[in-house]
């Protein structure tokens, strides 16, 4: 018989009755029935229930175990006694009398408990994670995650793409958040990057001639932390194609992205193919994101001209500005003064001065801002949006890019409080024509609003003769449940094209040719028409998973401060290894 075990913890069945056995795994639980000793042995692949009885030689051994040693047991396979069955274990119809324990690895006092759901603090969960990841759960989040990469890796090598692996070590580049930099021992004062994301290398492989490309990247981001990515590193689905449109990017991408979901998705809904296609414009009108939860059936309108003139001084005296303006955002079955007391009290802990409404009941619009502009235009606010007796609408005011994030979480907020959200469903759409550039106020200049290798809609002639700020490009997102999942683009191969569309941004030729000069010089030996896009693996599977936080799906995530507890990083290096690289620290004083 092996060492260790004849089978795994998850293999024993009815069949194997009689048979002699040897495990090895985890005392999961132990349990004391009057003089009888049941351990809930536990694997990778299972449990399995052994007994131990006072007669048995092994007792006095089983006796001293405890929760979290490892053992090894040997016995014989015997069917369950009547009525002690368990139907959710694939082995609960059989036990193990065990004649024999050998325990391989005794546990120490345990900071967290591996049996049950217990919570505890996230540092505990982290500094502690190998305990933390024997949880079922987080165990099987970990499983899935390589399940649906294994899935992802099959498809896109069914649709003809290649996988290549990118450099790790390369050059800084702006690409939107800090390089994680690292030194160089060869070269003293130099400095490599870790990359953002291949970009370039993906790109560069599309002049190589490789036509369809893909890799599973792992990307870095010396980045602030945010509740919607792991910090410091991510994995990405990262592709690229030659000699594409925009259609033809979706047309691959969405049996990819969608079929995972549907093969992970535990028989939730999954939006079919060919996904809506949402103006980045519009999405910001009518949902206030550019990652709208399409779950939720709500569209905010603009009803402005109903108060324009009114006597809601408040709105019509905004309304005098021209860029102001009045959205408004229905409430179905919202219309009772607790329900609207409640959402203006919610606006309040936002930092809003609160959220005006109007209630209809018995034909007629009620509450302060109904009294103040009458019933003509209240009518007409209802027919607009299609509000009946029993209903709300709450509206924002001002500039909208000012109020339309907050706009965006109480059209969230109203939805998911009135139970008009269908979550058995996973609602995906495209993010399309993103506006190429953006004024920043504080620096008082045109920056990239997204990504600066994107192709402008109109290419050369709209970057020399339109207004920059309004100029769309062909970038696009995929947005599932109210979080960005993926983003790309059609790219601008066209080296005039891109020295112009740098130079709006404020970067002379001469940075482009310092920054991005493989890519460069690229362009100018034949470059093919190309596009691509980036999903995020870790935000896909947090979705498949129903975790609600990224780190739930991640084997050894860093804390909010960006530190691993587990292995203690960042950490000091020796006066030896600074002297090699020939570096002195000047640390800021705390």
């Amino acid at each position: 018989m092996h060492r260790y075990r004849s089978h795994t913890c998850g293999a024993l069945r009815e069949s194997d009755v009689g048979a002699e056995v040897r495990l090895s795994g985890w005392c999961h639980r132990i349990r004391d029935h009057g003089g009888l000793l049941f351990i809930d042995l536990r694997d990778h692949y299972g449990m399995t229930q052994c007994v131990v009885d006072p007669d048995s030689p092994a007792f006095k051994d089983a006796e001293r175990l405890r929760a979290e040693w490892v053992v090894r047991v040997d016995g014989k396979c015997r069917k369950r006694p009547e009525g002690t069955d368990n139907a959710e274990l694939p082995t609960g119809a059989v036990e193990i009398f065990v004649t024999e324990i050998e325990v391989l690895g005794p546990a120490a006092e345990l900071p967290l408990q591996v049996f049950g759901d217990q919570p505890y603090p996230e540092e505990t969960r982290l500094k502690y994670r190998f305990l933390d990841l024997r949880r079922q759960g987080l165990h099987d989040n970990i499983m899935t995650r390589g399940a649906v990469i294994d899935s992802l890796r099959t498809r896109m090598k069914g649709q003809g793409f290649n996988e290549f692996q990118t450099p790790i070590l390369t050059a800084s580049s702006p690409e939107g958040a800090r390089d994680f930099l690292v030194p160089s021992r060869l070269h003293p004062g130099q400095f490599y990057a870790l990359p953002q994301a291949p970009q370039q290398y993906k790109q560069l492989l599309m002049m190589a001639g490789f036509d369809r490309y893909f890799q599973i990247a792992p990307c870095f981001r010396d980045e602030d932390p945010r509740a919607d990515r792991l910090p410091g590193e991510f994995y990405q689905l990262d592709l690229e194609m030659s000699f594409v449109t925009q259609d033809d990017v979706f047309a691959a991408v969405e049996p990819v992205v969608g079929g995972v979901f549907e093969e992970f998705g535990k028989g939730k809904r999954v939006t079919p193919a060919p996904w809506p296609r949402i103006p980045y414009a519009d999405a910001m009108r009518k949902y206030g994101s550019d990652k709208p939860d399409l779950r939720n059936p709500l569209e905010m309108q603009d009803v402005s001209e109903h108060f324009r003139g009114s006597n809601f001084k408040v709105f019509a005296r905004m309304l005098e500005d021209p860029k102001n303006r009045v959205w408004a955002i229905p409430g179905p079955g919202g219309g009772s003064r607790a329900f609207c007391d409640r959402m203006n009290s919610w606006a309040q802990g936002e930092g809003q001065p609160g959220l005006g409404y109007v209630m209809w009941r018995e034909g007629a619009g009620a509450g302060p801002i109904a009294n103040n502009i009458g019933p003509e235009r209240t009518a007409a606010i209802a027919a607009q949006l299609g509000l009946k007796d029993g209903d709300a609408a709450f509206f924002v005011a001002g500039d909208p890019d000012r109020f339309v994030k907050f706009a965006g979480l109480a059209r969230n907020k109203v939805g998911f409080d009135l139970n008009l959200v269908d979550e058995n469903q996973f609602a995906l759409a495209w993010i399309v024509d993103f506006p190429m550039f953006e004024w920043n106020e504080d620096e008082k200049k045109v920056d990239f609003s997204h990504n600066p290798f994107s192709m402008p809609q109109g290419g050369l002639e709209a970057l020399e003769k339109q207004d920059p700020v309004t100029i769309k490009a062909f970038q696009y997102d995929i947005a599932c449940n109210g979080f960005e999942i993926a983003s790309g683009g059609i790219r601008n191969h066209r080296p005039e094209a891109m020295v112009k569309a740098f130079e709006i941004a404020g970067y002379g030729e001469e940075t482009v040719v310092e920054r991005f000069g493989g890519m460069y010089r690229a362009f100018q030996y034949g470059a093919p028409p190309h596009g691509g896009m980036a999903a995020g693996i870790d935000r896909i599977v947090m979705l498949l998973c129903g975790a609600q936080n990224l780190r739930e799906v991640a084997l050894f995530p860093m804390n909010q401060q960006a530190l691993d507890l587990l292995m203690g990083a960042p950490n000091a290096a020796s006066p030896k290894q600074l002297r090699e690289l020939h570096i002195r620290l000047n640390v800021p004083e705390k």
